[in-house]
């Protein structure tokens, strides 16, 4: 088998941070940092990207809360087999079994991108009495929470079409990089460093040949449209948004739906000059908002 190449520092370090779990014959990357007695928070990235995105949060919200994250299968740190039967549904299954393993019952979600759909199936399970553990609370950073709202990019239609695995091939680091700074906000970009790191943990494990078998979960979204909304809209439980305004695939727009539909909304952070990634582009902002979130309904 072939051995990954050395990972440059920062991810080194994130993975010297975790461990690994087996999950339906799949090696799966997770975090568990902090106090056994502090309150949990589940963090669920993105898509392509992974758990390392909330890394830019992690010191202001550990000292307080205990944090768990996981690379969901086919990203990040974890396995990536070549299947076209990636769901949200299978991802949900596997939140649940490292939430079983570790043996939490109570825990708080925030949750960003591909990571919002996995959330709202997960509260649909808390509706629906199938849930393992207990959410006490969502926030949302930018994500289709709404398939009508989700305004994909040009090279995300393409590669959920027949043409996806000819056209993923051909997608070079250039070409991510221009399509990817494109959803941030114009002051907020990332930087040539933090671009090849993203691409590089996208990559791990081979990662870059699974775009187009990871976008069908945009099928995803349109077919279970109406068991996520009302999650949404008849939650027991604390709802927050955290908005990037300026992104153009869930951006202000987004949060127009959201209140349009009469879904719960406790707490509302708008923020005008960040795009898809405001945990990323100004992790302190975010952070400020979060806490501010879970001081005033989830304490």
């Amino acid at each position: 088998m072939k051995e990954n190449p050395a990972l440059s520092t920062p991810l080194q370090h994130w993975l010297d941070k975790g461990k690994t779990f087996s999950w339906q014959g799949h090696d799966i990357f997770y975090i568990d940092e902090g106090d056994p007695a502090l309150p949990v928070i589940l963090l669920v990235h993105g898509f392509p990207t992974s758990s390392y995105d909330f890394s830019y949060m992690w010191e202001s919200l550990r000292s307080r809360y205990r944090l768990v994250c996981l690379d969901m299968l086919g990203f990040g740190l974890s396995d990536k087999p070549d299947q076209r039967n990636y769901k949200i549904h299978k991802q949900a299954d596997l939140f649940e079994s490292l939430i079983d393993a570790l043996e939490i019952s109570d825990y708080h979600m925030l949750t960003h991108d591909y990571g919002v759909s996995v959330s709202q199936e997960m509260l649909a399970r808390k509706a629906d009495g199938t849930a393992k553990g207990n959410c006490l609370s969502c926030c949302f950073l930018n994500g289709g929470l709404f398939p009508e709202t989700h305004h994909a990019l040009l090279i995300q239609k393409v590669l959920l079409s027949p043409f996806g695995k000819l056209v993923n091939k051909l997608n070079g680091f250039a070409s991510f990089s221009k399509s990817f700074s494109r959803v941030f906000g114009e002051e907020t970009k990332p930087s040539d460093e933090e671009l090849a790191l993203f691409w590089e943990v996208i990559n791990y494990k081979g990662g870059k040949h699974l775009f187009h078998n990871l976008i069908t979960y945009i099928n995803d979204r349109r077919e279970h449209r109406e068991r996520w909304l009302q999650a949404l809209q008849n939650s027991p439980i604390p709802l927050a948004v955290i908005n990037g305004s300026v992104d153009p695939v869930s951006g202000s727009h987004l949060v127009s739906r959201y209140q349009e539909l009469d879904c719960r909304l406790d707490y509302l952070a708008e923020l005008k000059e960040l795009g898809h990634y405001p945990h990323t582009e100004d992790a302190e902002l975010v952070s400020t908002h979060y806490l501010k979130f879970m001081d005033e309904y989830c304490a």
